[in-house]
């Protein structure tokens, strides 16, 4: 059974000299979690963390259909995610190149928000956990043989995640409770974005 093909348009993946330069043309959306958008944020980005994006679907349209998107996350790995969730949507919306690391390392400017103390980047909670995991594994290994598997476990899952660029345990730390928006705020957000139009 023939069944027709759906394309996407490729998202478009805007370097950080050429988004500082259209800055004031586009709606930024950064998709990280608040505390990792409160340790410095591109300026006048919106928080929408990426496993939010789904609520504010029917805004981002109404925004996308006023003017450019821009979606910025810590590297890029998640922005490519948001994009392509709006783009199933019928949203377009352009992608920041290295997120807001390359951001910085171009020497622009990030607001930060002073009154909430910034969660490490997901990057670095992945790393504490699979460490974690490992050499927890491996200690136990010493008197439990089978608890080697643990570390092996680990392992493997990071070659998956290597290999097909995604990464379920930065998806599993993303919804611990510090790596959550309060739903007064992302209320705020939605509303300061609604506004906007």
């Amino acid at each position: 059974m023939n069944t027709p093909a759906t394309t996407t348009a490729p998202r478009a993946m805007i370097d950080p000299a050429q988004a500082a330069e259209r800055l004031s043309t586009y709606t930024v959306i950064d998709v990280r979690t608040p505390g990792e958008y409160a340790g410095g944020h591109v300026p006048g980005a919106y928080n929408i963390p990426l496993d939010h994006l789904p609520a504010a679907l029917p805004i981002l349209k109404a925004a996308a259909a006023r003017g450019d998107l821009l979606i910025v996350c810590a590297s890029g790995n998640r922005s490519a995610a948001a994009c392509a969730q709006l783009a199933a949507d019928g949203i377009s919306a352009a992608d920041l190149g290295g997120g807001t690391a390359a951001w910085i390392d171009a020497g622009h400017h990030v607001d930060r928000d002073e009154t909430v103390r910034p969660a490490w980047p997901m990057e670095r909670q992945v790393r504490l956990a699979a460490g974690s995991l490992v050499v927890t594994g491996l200690a136990l290994g010493a008197r439990y043989r089978s608890a080697r598997w643990l570390s092996a476990a680990i392992g493997g899952g990071l070659v998956f995640s290597a290999v097909t660029n995604t990464c379920g345990m930065a998806a599993v730390l993303a919804r611990l409770p510090h790596n959550q928006p309060r739903a007064a705020d992302l209320d705020a957000t939605l509303r300061a974005l609604s506004d906007q139009l």
